[in-house]
């Protein structure tokens, strides 16, 4: 995804937070806040999944869409859907999944029903990306999650071999291998976003799971630092170390120690907004993220995608918030420098 253009980044909105709301009444409100277009999310009325598959004029409608309210798009998002894949299911999971996925509730069809849905959200990801008007600069991605087997084992009592955590990611080999194969077979890249309840919430155990599904080329990240930085993980590092899995990349910014120093990194059962977190999600600008740490090891790698904004932060108006952060991302952002900045000081440039 190297950068052919000394054009900055697109900036688009993330639907996932906005689901309240009609894909027909939320655009135009994304282009008025300043957006160039939007991720998609597969929940509310945003991206049908099943729609895709069936029909062309949805998707041809879809775009038409996007085109009359200037905007466009480069990525959909199932997280909702990838969180069933590998989790233990409980009764929170038929809070986000659809009556077709959650089924009888039995976890083992659910987990089931929800990678043939992934499966399913790749193609219409392919079908979708093929109708775009203009050629796609950029891989085509789904972003989204992948559950973890071993989330509750975090904290190492009772006593937790590493053969027990190895099982874990066998298991999530066995199960995103044929998600990763299909994806293949259509040239989709599937981007995790790296989070806690996943397979890979850090550094360590993004490498964990690289090497679980043998490295395989579809499998990379949708960069998000706002989900390492409370935890202490080097956000930037993050960027480097993965330079070549960089598939998609969130801005979402977070603020840490700024509790009252009676809930800690795990969040004490509390609610998000309570003032004695010790860490909670802020608007873009709001929060501790260093961006443009981020912009310059982006910059590095070689990474011209899109910036996309996923606006969290329970103490401001989200139309407010995620105009001022799309403000913000551009403010941050900057071209690649094309020639050597001292280049002029050689006679033969002069």
């Amino acid at each position: 995804m190297k950068d052919t253009s000394s054009n900055t980044r697109p900036v688009t909105l993330f639907t996932g937070q906005w689901a309240d709301i009609p894909v027909r009444e939320l655009l135009p409100k994304v282009k008025a806040m300043g957006y160039d277009g939007v991720e998609l999310a597969c929940w509310g009325d945003h991206f049908d999944v099943d729609r895709a598959l069936a029909d062309e004029a949805y998707l041809k409608d879809l775009w038409q869409l996007l085109s009359d309210n200037g905007l466009t798009c480069y990525a959909i998002s199932n997280h909702l859907v990838g969180q069933a894949i590998c989790d233990p299911i409980d009764a929170r999971h038929k809070a986000i999944l659809a009556g077709d996925v959650w089924g009888d509730g039995d976890p083992e069809g659910v987990r089931q029903r929800a990678a043939a849905k992934m499966i399913d959200t790749g193609n219409a990801c392919r079908k979708f990306m093929d109708l775009r008007p203009e050629a796609n600069p950029f891989p085509v991605v789904v972003n989204g999650f992948t559950g973890s087997s071993i989330w509750h084992a975090l904290y190492a009592f009772p006593p937790t071999s590493q053969d027990y955590l190895n099982k874990g990611y066998e298991d999530f080999a066995k199960r995103f291998g044929p998600i990763l194969d299909a994806f293949e077979a259509v040239d989709v890249n599937f981007a995790l976003e790296v989070h806690p309840t996943e397979i890979a919430f850090d550094i360590a155990s993004s490498q964990r799971a690289l090497d679980a599904v043998g490295q395989h080329k579809r499998f990379g990240f949708n960069y998000d630092p706002s989900h390492l930085g409370y935890q202490g993980v080097d956000y930037v590092k993050f960027i480097r170390v993965f330079s070549d899995r960089i598939y998609h990349a969130h801005m979402k910014d977070a603020w840490w120690g700024h509790g009252d120093g009676t809930v800690g990194v795990f969040g004490g059962h509390t609610d998000f907004t309570d003032p004695r977190r010790y860490w909670d999600f802020r608007s873009v600008g709001r929060g501790d993220i260093n961006f443009e740490e981020i912009i310059v090891a982006l910059n590095d790698i070689g990474y011209a995608g899109p910036l996309s904004v996923e606006w969290e932060d329970g103490r401001m108006d989200r139309f407010h918030g995620a105009a001022e952060s799309a403000a913000n991302v551009r403010r941050f952002d900057f071209p690649v420098n094309k020639v050597a900045f001292d280049a002029a000081f050689d006679k033969e440039n002069q």
